[in-house]
């Protein structure tokens, strides 16, 4: 059974076509803006916040010290208190169009890691400590400069990231129906469509290897070469999206979604559940409705 969303806020940011980006600055003993989601992309600079809760797409968890997430175009996402004690909270907040970087510009050679960098971004990124700490003094003081300059370094702010090591993709991709990344690859692209478009059936590696006419072992290294993870994998992570946006989006029980998520045994739904999320599926319900309660859909 389907229900109307009421949890997601669409935001109307203050950003205007007529700039490049904005930037917000500022200091608070709480997060009290509710879940929302923006055609923007946003690069958010957390300080001081430990045990707080990041949600972003279907992934929540609490956040560390400091924190450094790139947030993707129409991504829902945001920050709570939860259980954090901090007295004082430092917040840096860049939104910038989703078309800033013309995709003809895109593909050109040298912004080849910016490119794949926004590509991830759809699903949320989270930047390593170190890479956080290393770029942490320059975001603080990007509201310093002006004009053109200011531009600059926030494209080479974005440079520098692209390029960091040890990121972390934070939400499943069929979470929000999103394009898979760029594979350069047509049998690895034509084997994701079928998962796709088959999660809520049993799949085989042997069914998707002779879909792509090659044999079950040159397909299995193959994949893993060009998507980084093995078939079983993608394909769980596959039905975990699809499943936790039928937790968020439906009243449906938890056991018929496992069933329509491609999960025959409820016991193994749990556990891969858990082991993905740090959550069984009825905490992640009962988590994201309290973080969206009280919020409403504004377009």
């Amino acid at each position: 059974m389907k229900r109307e969303n009421e949890k997601i806020l669409r935001e109307i940011t203050p950003l205007t076509q007529s700039d490049c980006f904005t930037i917000f600055s500022r200091s608070k003993t709480a997060f009290d803006f509710p879940l929302h989601m923006h055609e923007e992309f946003e690069l958010n600079f957390i300080q001081n916040a430990r045990a707080a809760r990041r949600v972003v797409g279907d992934h929540m968890e609490e956040i560390d010290d400091m924190e450094l997430v790139l947030v993707g175009s129409n991504l829902q996402h945001g920050w709570f208190t939860h259980k954090c004690q901090s007295g004082e909270i430092r917040e840096v907040t860049i939104q910038f169009h989703k078309d800033l970087f013309d995709e003809k510009m895109l593909r050109r050679n040298q912004l080849s890691f910016i490119r794949a960098m926004l590509e991830k971004s759809l699903r949320g990124i989270l930047f390593s400590p170190e890479t956080t700490r290393l770029l942490a003094p320059r975001i603080l003081n990007l509201n310093q400069k002006h004009g053109f300059d200011s531009v600059l370094e926030l494209f080479s702010i974005l440079h520098d990231l692209s390029i960091s090591r040890n990121m972390r993709i934070l939400s499943d991709a069929t979470f929000n129906n999103i394009e898979q990344f760029t594979y350069n690859s047509r049998r690895i692209e034509k084997s994701l469509e079928y998962m796709n478009a088959n999660f809520d059936k049993q799949i085989s590696l042997s069914d998707v290897a002779r879909l792509v006419s090659m044999s079950d072992v040159a397909f299995s290294r193959f994949f893993k070469t060009r998507t980084g993870n093995n078939f079983i994998d993608s394909l769980i992570d596959i039905r975990l999206g699809h499943a936790s946006r039928m937790l968020i989006d439906t009243t449906n029980s938890i056991g018929e979604i496992a069933y329509r998520c491609g999960f025959n045994n409820m016991s193994n739904f749990n556990r891969v559940f858990k082991k993905k999320k740090g959550c069984t599926p009825k905490e992640f319900r009962e988590n994201y409705n309290a973080v969206g309660a009280g919020t409403r859909v504004f377009i």
